[in-house]
């Protein structure tokens, strides 16, 4: 698949990129996608949730009332779950949602991705560019130039570079990461699929390992 090449202003720069066949041709696979996009949200929760059980909470042990006569449900604690600040029965529990994949599942979902945004028309290639200085305004007038309206985009830089980073950070929508970085909930999440010429090699390469 062929990909006209744009500069930051938005105009071609009468290059063209082919877009690798073994990584945004392929077949999706959307049960790889699933899980892999699954792993990623699980990895994200901290698991930090905890209620009281009766024999957490602070309070009195003494029986409540006598057992018999008084017309009422028998009760022995004011711990008990059947009260009003009583111990929870079965509640949340610290824990760990993380859960292990294989490598070439989380690579098929990658490509899987990436094949859906090509097949979508999703995909625009930017010519290798940096900026002289950190500014938000910089990276606002290169989303204008995309002209890809209200859509969110990811931009996938073939190393790390702080000046485009940080120039994005604080623009709604939009997110920066490198290529070694790439994950298939931002690739799904994302609108429109920004690359470089140099991180479609990068990500070629990386994949065809």
């Amino acid at each position: 698949m062929e990909v006209k090449v744009i500069n930051i202003s938005g105009k071609e720069t009468g290059a063209k990129v082919q877009l690798p066949e073994s990584v945004f041709g392929i077949e999706p696979n959307d049960h790889a996608i699933y899980l892999d996009v699954k792993q990623f949200l699980a990895n994200q929760r901290q698991g930090t949730h905890k209620s009281k059980q009766r024999n957490e909470i602070a309070g009195s042990t003494r029986k409540l009332y006598k057992q018999k006569g008084t017309g009422g449900a028998r009760a022995g604690s004011i711990k008990s779950p059947l009260f009003n600040g009583g111990g929870r029965v079965f509640g949340p529990q610290p824990r760990d949602y993380s859960f292990k994949l294989n490598k070439k599942l989380k690579v098929l979902a990658r490509k899987s991705a990436l094949a859906y945004k090509a097949k979508d028309n999703n995909v625009v290639v930017l010519e290798d560019f940096s900026f002289d200085t950190i500014k938000t305004k910089n990276y606002i007038n290169l989303i204008a130039a995309l002209n890809v309206g209200n859509e969110k985009t990811l931009l996938v830089l073939p190393a790390q570079n702080n000046n485009i980073y940080l120039s994005s950070r604080n623009v709604e929508k939009t997110k920066v990461i490198t290529a070694a970085d790439l994950n298939t909930y931002d690739v799904l999440n994302a609108g429109v699929l920004v690359l470089t010429t140099d991180s479609v090699k990068t990500l070629e390469e990386a994949f065809a390992k």
